[in-house]
């Protein structure tokens, strides 16, 4: 058999719970070698390159 709360927790609990529960924006930054924006710690998909070096063509 399941446990069964006690209480009903009110609104006001529940949203303060709920308001962390949201989709985070991807973080970016600016590209070293063509300064489009990017998402951190991948390669950029305009030039190709990724930490100064060329990695893919």
């Amino acid at each position: 058999m399941t446990p069964l709360q006690k209480r009903r927790h009110s609104t006001m609990r529940q949203g303060k719970r709920r308001a962390t529960h949201r989709i985070k924006l991807p973080q970016l930054t600016a590209c070293s070698n063509c300064h489009q924006p990017i998402r951190s710690h991948r390669i950029c998909p305009y030039c190709g390159f990724y930490s100064g070096r060329k990695v893919r063509s």
